[in-house]
């Protein structure tokens, strides 16, 4: 083990990790799953606070704390009890007296500027509930950043000052041109002043003792963002797009977060105390760049969290997921166990690309020279084409044809399977003889933003207003003729854009929202049908930006995906019968949504396994909860629906799809089928996604890799992904080749097949997993 001052919690986690040797500036311990660091990282914050019940504490907000969120809240109510007892006992806790945190001192690490304290998105209101109260910590030995109460000029509120919540930095430094831009710099200059009050409030204390925060998509550290200087203090400071990416979940959309500035403590705030104990936890192979790039490189502004490296109690607690890419993972991935083929692929396949060499063109010395390459048993130039030609067998695989099956394709959130499967699918479903269903799992509805609905609402009042819903006027539409046709909607719709009519693809959504409304609110007649929507437009215009909605708006927004997830299937003939909306209950808007369960949400999904008896299930395979995390939580619940399944029936035959898009993507070495892509597939992919997905066309809720629509960014993945095999191949293997389908690779698609058996290896027991009774 190395010598670094582990705790006995560590020490513990250390001997369970195996890598008892490790070489990366920071220290880091990794743990198997997102369940499991949460335990881990609750253990050495109790252990920290037994040793220190005055210290002072700043821990993160967001869906990381999670896990460790309940396991802290666990632990602390059963210290005494025998399941609290024996994970102590495990993990080295057994001799301390159950911590007490009255006297702990907390300070909050960041916040959005200007953003109502009251507000449930704002993260004062997240500290209050979750650390304040859920932990029972004093707060008036806490350091919150109130934003109603930071004092600006002449006693004004932000909202008078900053009256659309937007912030003007450049005052800082240019002259104001009028009396109000006087006034918002005296402003900004008052909030500089409490800034640099906060900083020494925390200074006095002594700095902070323990810290806790998660990793950002462009390696930020609490709102550090990449630049940062590492001496840097508390402060009002922008963002960049990575950040207002995730944030915009938060906040209500790209379009707010954008231009929403953020007051964090700084990166020298962190270290100000040599002492501090400074933990940085990430989970899922999403992170692993970032990961990277802060324990293997040296101190530098482009990675924030760098700064850490002076602090002799700084740690980063992984998943195996998130260390995939260290140099100690890679190292021990190919030297631990026996060899395998997986191993000789990812090999040759990461030399070709380091090197930038063609796979025919490499030389037997470039193999020896590799530090992984040479130690493939038996090597020759005879491995190269080995694999080339395992390569080439899942090309195929890809292209093979297949008759008389019933694909079951599952989807977290509306658009996942298109983005995952989209062109594998056209192809299969060209066979007639073969049959789809698809069924989305969750409502989906936190994708839809405020102002998208409201103006869907305008437009439907609109059209009512003008009788170009005719519909209404059938004599049992209010009793049960709302619920025929919805078949009709959907062709009605795509008539609209075959004949490249806007104004009437408006009118078709207008027929759905109707409907919706009519289902979800009772409505009887034409007055009830009006005066809910003005009720819903009104409650909406009354709506801070990413505020939770009220069930029936969370449904109704839910229903219009459901309309799109229908509108892009029907593309290829599937009937609205064939795709299924399962709405599980665990999925709610809440900032951690529930743990799945047996009765809600895996029975519906058994029920749909036993009634349809696929052949084929897809499925988002996201093991490690790299993605939302919804794609685990569900990934959990099909796996237990499987295993229930599999009591009553034989599902030796059956096969599973485990497909990946824009949150997580495969090494060709993982996967078994590789899918052609052609330009015309993803024309395909894009018309479809561009007039059928209404809510994600202005890219809303964004990854933080592209700012633009996902299936843009799913393009992008499948070219990148052939210019790997290219690279292996040649590229003249594609243009020259006998097959018109490889000829016309301008992409390629990535998925794992696998047996029943082989995917519930993969994903643990629900119940261990999501509710934590054993580790």
């Amino acid at each position: 083990m190395n010598n670094y001052n582990f705790s006995a919690v560590e020490k513990a986690f250390v001997r369970i990790s195996g890598m008892e040797k490790t070489n990366t500036r920071i220290p880091y311990i990794a743990v198997d799953n997102f369940p499991l660091l949460g335990l881990f990282t609750a253990l050495r914050f109790l252990e920290w606070v037994s040793e220190n019940p005055n210290g002072v504490i700043s821990l993160p907000t967001g869906k990381t704390p999670e896990h460790f969120i309940k396991w802290t809240q666990f632990l602390l109510k059963n210290w005494n009890e025998e399941n609290g007892k024996k994970i102590l006992a495990k993990y080295g806790l057994s001799s301390k007296e159950k911590p007490v945190f009255s006297g702990l001192h907390f300070v909050q690490i960041d916040e959005f500027y200007p953003i109502r304290s009251k507000q449930q998105n704002s993260f004062y209101h997240y500290v209050n509930q979750y650390y304040i109260k859920g932990f029972g910590l004093d707060i008036s030995k806490s350091l919150l950043i109130n934003c109603d109460e930071i004092a600006l000029p002449d006693k004004k509120h932000f909202t008078d000052v900053f009256p659309n919540n937007q912030v003007d930095l450049s005052l800082r430094y240019r002259e104001a041109k009028t009396s109000f831009e006087n006034l918002q710099q005296r402003a900004i200059f008052a909030i500089d002043d409490w800034c640099t009050d906060y900083e020494s409030k925390i200074r006095a204390k002594g700095g902070i003792g323990f810290f806790l925060g998660g990793i950002g998509p462009d390696g930020h550290i609490a709102f550090n963002t990449r630049g940062s200087d590492h001496h840097s203090t508390t402060r009002l400071t922008a963002t960049n797009f990575e950040t207002q990416a995730v944030a915009a979940s938060d906040l209500g959309g790209i379009e707010i977060s954008r231009n929403r500035l953020v007051i964090t403590i700084g990166l020298e705030t962190i270290t100000y105390n040599p002492e501090t104990v400074a933990i940085i936890f990430a989970a899922g192979e999403a992170k692993a760049p970032m990961v990277k790039n802060a324990l293997e490189s040296e101190p530098s502004n482009v990675y924030p969290a760098t700064a850490l490296g002076n602090l002799r109690n700084a740690r980063f607690y992984i998943t195996n997921g998130a260390a995939v890419m260290l140099d100690d993972c890679i190292d021990n991935y190919y030297r631990a166990g026996e060899w395998s083929n997986e191993k000789t692929e990812r090999a040759i396949i990461d030399l070709c690309k380091r090197i930038d060499k063609y796979g025919h063109h490499l030389t037997l010395d470039d193999l020896r020279d590799d530090k992984y390459c040479k130690l493939i048993p038996n090597l020759s130039l005879d491995t190269v084409k080995q694999v080339e030609k395992s390569i080439i067998s899942k090309l195929y695989a890809g292209m093979a044809s297949e008759n008389n099956q019933i694909y079951y394709h599952t989807g977290p959130h509306h658009d996942d399977i298109m983005l995952g499967m989209l062109p594998h699918i056209h192809r299969l479903l060209r066979n007639e003889s073969n049959r789809a269903h698809f069924s989305i799992l969750t409502s989906g509805f936190t994708a839809v933003t405020n102002s998208f609905i409201k103006d869907a609402l305008e437009d439907t009042k609109k059209f009512l207003e003008g009788g170009l819903i005719q519909m209404i006027d059938y004599p049992d539409f209010f009793v049960d003729g709302y619920e025929k046709k919805w078949d009709k909607d959907v062709s009605h719709y795509l008539n609209k854009v075959a004949s490249g009519e806007p104004y009437e693809r408006r009118r078709g959504l207008a027929h759905r929202i109707v409907r919706a409304i009519v289902e979800v609110y009772g409505v009887k007649d034409k007055a009830s049908l009006k005066k809910n929507i003005d009720d819903i437009l009104t409650l909406l215009y009354n709506s801070y930006d990413g505020e939770k909605n009220p069930p029936n708006i969370q449904k109704l927004k839910g229903m219009l995906r459901e309309f799109e997830e229908e509108l892009v299937w029907a593309h290829f003939g599937i009937q609205v019968d064939n795709v299924h909306h399962l709405r599980l209950g665990f999925y709610t808007g809440d900032v951690f949504t529930e743990q799945p369960n047996k009765e809600r949400d895996v029975l519906p999904i058994l029920a749909e396994l036993k009634g349809l008896k696929p052949t084929v299930v897809s499925l988002a395979f996201d093991p490690e909860g790299s993605g939302p995390d919804t794609h685990y939580k569900v990934l959990q619940a099909i796996a237990e629906a499987l295993r229930l399944w599999g009591k009553e029936e034989d599902l030796s035959k059956v096969r599973i799809w485990g497909y990946r898009n824009v949150w997580y993507k495969f090494h060709p070495s993982d996967v078994n089928v590789i899918v052609p892509v052609s330009l015309n597939a993803m024309a395909t992919l894009d018309t479809s996604f561009t007039n059928c997905y209404l809510s994600q066309v202005d890219a809303s809720f964004p990854s933080y890799q592209l700012d633009g629509r996902f299936s843009d960014l799913t393009k992008r993945t499948w070219v990148d992904q052939l210019k790997s095999i290219q690279l292996l191949l040649g590229k003249n293997y594609f243009y020259l080749n006998e097959s018109p389908r490889v000829r016309s690779s301008h992409g390629l698609l990535f998925f794992k097949e696998m047996t029943v058996e082989e995917f519930l290896g993969y994903a643990r027991d629900l119940e261990k997993s999501m509710e934590g009774i054993v580790v």
